[in-house]
């Protein structure tokens, strides 16, 4: 069954405004969700390791392009495979499981990037690719491209979320992070997956 016929949200009419609605909720549950997550620690510590933010900034975006196309790019193959109430109650349960691990603390395992020959371009796009995947805002980005239609939206919106967050850390390191109520803002994005959730859920339509 087409993907298509899911639709999200019925009170949306144009192609235009799903789109819309795609990049905007995708870009602020990232941007939240990634406020003290483990990619955002990695970027401190490379940030610190090489005190090169564009290389280190660049090599983040390249990465999450990478990292979130393909995420984007399953979460549309199992919106195809899956008929519309699975693939309802399969998102629906997702977002309500991503708003309690987002309430979860993240810790950085303390072990320095194996990168030493690599420039800080090079070792921020290995790393930051590979810590990234099963993150939480990876598995985030596989659910919104199963619900929304336009992979590039949410590959967009993501990507972006995750510079929100991240390039302010490279520049400004923890002295901003002690400064932004973490605690408060993962609060708000578990409460957005749980929105998310309850309406995957109960519109059926």
């Amino acid at each position: 069954m087409s993907r298509r016929l899911y639709n999200p949200h019925p009170l949306v009419g144009t192609r235009a405004e799903r789109t819309l609605e795609a990049f905007l909720v995708s870009t602020g549950i990232i941007v939240l969700a990634e406020i003290g997550d483990k990619t955002q620690l990695l970027a401190l510590v490379l940030a610190a390791r090489y005190r090169r933010p564009v290389p280190v900034i660049l090599g983040i975006l390249v990465a999450t392009l990478a990292n979130h196309a393909l995420a984007a790019w399953l979460g549309a193959g199992v919106a195809e495979v899956l008929g519309r109430d699975a693939l309802r109650w399969i998102l629906g349960l997702s977002f309500l499981a991503m708003a309690a691990w987002t309430l979860v603390p993240d810790k950085l395992e303390k072990e320095k990037p194996r990168s030493a020959r690599l420039g800080a371009f090079a070792a921020t796009l290995i790393a930051f690719f590979l810590v990234e995947m099963g993150d939480k805002t990876q598995i985030a980005t596989v659910a919104l491209a199963a619900r929304y239609a336009s992979i590039a939206a949410v590959v967009a919106g993501t990507t972006l979320g995750m510079m929100l967050a991240d390039v302010p850390a490279v520049y400004f390191g923890e002295r901003i992070l002690r400064r932004v109520p973490a605690k408060m803002l993962h609060r708000v994005a578990a409460a957005g997956f749980a929105l998310l959730g309850a309406l995957a859920l109960f519109n059926p339509d």
